[in-house]
């Protein structure tokens, strides 16, 4: 509350006498260490012994320990920094020093290759074939057509200088890729023998222009993979945009636990110079809101007028071809720590955990040097034994840290199993696993480990998915009139209305949802719904009061 004196005697009353006295002799023989005197350097390191006499009388005085091991703010406190600290501290993501940017660490990385490795087999099977096209786009191809480069305008990252000189002129970085495959399409499809081509290349993209960047969720950069294909006849296409969208929410429901609803993108929500945009659409309960997991586009016609992309048909007449994209990026690592994540960090799926079983030695003092030796060896055993039945495992036999810390350690990481291995379990040729979503613990003999851990790690994922499906829908609301909708959101809803489907009036849902929102956020459409429930004739617009022509997902979104 006071500067200290020159004779080190602190002026406040609040001090404790012993404290006192042991502050001023600690500050002194810091002082005299570094050759000086208490009176000519007063400040800091007398409060710096204040800080370790207090510290320890604390701790004398049964004060808990605390760790810097772990998250410190709460999910349901403050959602944001909660999501910075569980990707730094559960080791997915360094910050960069260009705002936007992140550094995927092997925890994060490992998790995009069993996503991605999934993804390509199952587009192989569909005939897609893998390519690379360059990350630089002319201006004279972006620009090609209208409404696609309006819908990426502000996005658009420019290089405009080489060295010291000025480019004759500038060169976009792809935000995506049709100007820059389409070009060339046109150069390789000229027959109905060329159809369908299926391309798919996996790279990154740059899209600049944004507000509230969060890891893995809105980025400047991103990882994702791009479908391009073209066929001769629209039935074909819409077959493959319906294909593709069931493959991503496989992807989201068998890989990461996370339930996804199927539907299509509002004619101001679809892809810019699209025909029509089909989405899967996850929600995050913590925050209320709704977030676009993957899109899979019908593109028409409009991009092969554009690119003059033609081919001759069996008759012998000049045709234009059927054009899809489509695409998932690294969002979805994001969205599944947003849904599963907890109070002491990540909560992963056991298909795209990294590690799925941590197996850790519980020793005790009382073994002997033969005793702790055969502890190692009956870890390293099941380590293996788990490795060799193709399971992901870890063993940690580190003897610097306890138990308790590694426990810690590997939940903030979010391993689905850990197996712990103490004395007792040694003599009776058992383990114990313990589930990172639960907490329950299985009693286990080490003969039935890897058949256990599988079975465990299976049922995990059925009931991860079941209780994000159960909490999902409880959070969307069925609103029919205009007074219910904003308190909805603002129950951290989404919402289910009948909607006339006219651009302008989802303006004005935007518009006064914003104005009556507490926290000054507006709702948008997310999709209409494939799975459609009954709609009564002369069921009206819950906003114009028009007839209805589908029930739509309305909420908040990221």
């Amino acid at each position: 509350k006071s500067a200290p004196s020159a004779n080190g005697n602190c002026c406040t009353s609040s001090v404790r006498p012993r404290a006192q006295q042991s502050c001023v002799k600690l500050a002194n023989v810091g002082l005299r260490q570094k050759g000086l005197g208490l009176a000519s350097y007063p400040s800091v390191d007398l409060i710096l012994a204040l800080v370790l006499v207090f510290s320890k009388m604390n701790a004398k005085e049964g004060t808990k320990k605390e760790t810097l091991l772990g998250l410190h703010t709460k999910r349901e406190d403050d959602f944001g920094k909660w999501y910075s600290q569980v990707v730094t501290n559960g080791e997915l993501i360094e910050y960069y020093d260009i705002s936007g940017c992140y550094i995927l660490r092997p925890h994060a990385y490992s998790m995009w290759e069993t996503i991605q490795k999934f993804v390509d087999c199952e587009i192989k099977k569909m005939g897609v074939e893998n390519t690379y096209f360059p990350c630089f786009v002319s201006q004279k191809a972006l620009t090609a057509e209208k409404n696609h480069v309006e819908g990426f305008a502000a996005e658009v990252a420019w290089v405009t200088r080489s060295g010291n000189s000025e480019l004759e002129e500038p060169i976009a970085v792809r935000p995506t890729s049709e100007t820059v495959m389409y070009p060339i399409f046109a150069k390789w499809i000229h027959s109905h023998r060329d159809l369908p081509m299926k391309l798919n290349q996996w790279c990154n993209v740059v899209r600049w222009e944004f507000s509230n960047p969060t890891p893995f969720i809105r980025s400047r950069e991103f990882l994702w993979q791009e479908g391009h294909t073209a066929y001769a006849t629209k039935s074909e296409a819409d077959v493959e945009v319906r294909q593709v969208l069931n493959l991503y929410e496989r992807v989201y429901e068998e890989l990461l636990c996370v339930p996804v609803i199927q539907g299509v993108k509002s004619e101001k929500e679809k892809f810019a110079g699209g025909l029509y945009t089909t989405t899967v659409e996850a929600f995050v309960p913590a925050t209320g809101r709704g977030i676009q997991g993957a899109t899979s586009h019908c593109l028409g016609q409009n991009f092969a007028k554009m690119f003059h992309i033609e081919f001759e048909s069996e008759l012998g007449e000049k045709k234009m071809p059927w054009q899809n994209s489509w695409g998932m990026t690294t969002r979805t690592i994001g969205v599944m720590i947003m849904v599963h994540g907890d109070n002491k960090g990540l909560v992963l799926p056991p298909r795209v955990a990294p590690i799925q079983v941590v197996v850790i030695p519980i020793p005790n003092q009382k073994l002997n040097e033969a005793e702790r030796v055969s502890l190692k060896e009956g870890v390293g055993k099941m380590h293996a034994m788990l490795v060799d039945a193709g399971i992901r495992s870890k063993l940690d036999d580190r003897d610097n840290y306890t138990p308790g810390w590694k426990y810690n350690h590997w939940e903030l990481k979010g391993v689905p199993l850990r197996c712990e291995y103490g004395p007792r379990d040694m003599q009776n040729g058992t383990c114990v696993l313990v589930r990172r979503d639960t907490g329950e613990k299985t009693p286990c003999n080490i003969v039935d480990l890897t058949a256990k851990a599988a079975a465990i790690m299976d049922q995990m994922s059925k009931e991860m998915l079941a209780r994000a499906t159960a909490e999902r829908n409880a959070n969307i609301a069925t609103v029919l009139e205009w007074k219910d909708f904003t308190p909805a959101l603002e129950a951290k809803k989404m919402v289910l209305a009948p909607w006339c489907e006219e651009p302008e009036s989802e303006d004005d849902v935007k518009k006064k949802s914003k104005e009556e929102s507490t926290e000054g956020s507006g709702a948008k459409t997310l999709c209409i719904p494939f799975e459609q429930p009954p709609l009564p004739e002369g069921t009206k617009c819950f906003i114009t009061g028009k007839p209805a022509k589908s029930w739509t997902l309305f909420g908040r979104s990221y």
